[in-house]
């Protein structure tokens, strides 16, 4: 059974504390101080979760009308909400359907042409490359493309002048 460890330094006090003293505290002390420090880490995070969420919540149809307003389903928008400027951050994530890019790839090779212009190896397709191709090049890969977004973020900045 582990003791209390009545004596121990606290998370608090440890931060003053120099690295020698702390290396010479006992086992028991550090066990409790490590797992203690481990238990705070994860509730910060639970902490930021949280408020991540609710911050999500208050300003996602405000993202998503500035995205609107911009032209774009992804990418980022910023908005004032009073002294806060909000930056929306919504990645975009394209997946190609490999199949279907293989096959093109096998119908340009029969074309005469190198599908390594338009594919890399692995199936992927640069989504830089992608919106520069030729729209009749672009027309033939739209099936085997699939947009998703990645998980939205928002960074809260006061302004200047803030409190």
């Amino acid at each position: 059974m582990v003791s209390l460890a009545p004596n121990r330094p606290t998370l608090d006090s440890l931060r003053h504390l120099p690295v020698g003293d702390i290396i010479a505290l006992p086992a028991e002390h550090l066990a409790l101080l490590q797992a203690e420090a481990r238990e705070a880490v994860e509730a910060a995070k639970r902490m930021q979760d949280w408020i991540e969420a609710a911050i999500a919540l208050r300003y996602e149809q405000r993202a998503v009308g500035a995205r609107a307003a911009a032209g774009k389903n992804t990418g980022t928008v910023r908005f004032d909400d009073g002294a806060v400027e909000v930056t929306a951050e919504l990645p975009k994530r394209v997946d190609w359907d490999q199949r279907r890019l293989a096959d093109l790839a096998a119908q340009i090779r029969a074309g005469g042409e190198d599908p390594g212009e338009y594919l890399e190896v692995s199936f992927k397709v640069p989504e830089r490359a992608y919106v520069a191709w030729p729209e009749r090049i672009r027309q033939a890969f739209e099936p085997a493309r699939t947009v998703r977004t990645g998980r939205q973020t928002f960074r809260l900045t006061l302004k200047a002048g803030g409190a």
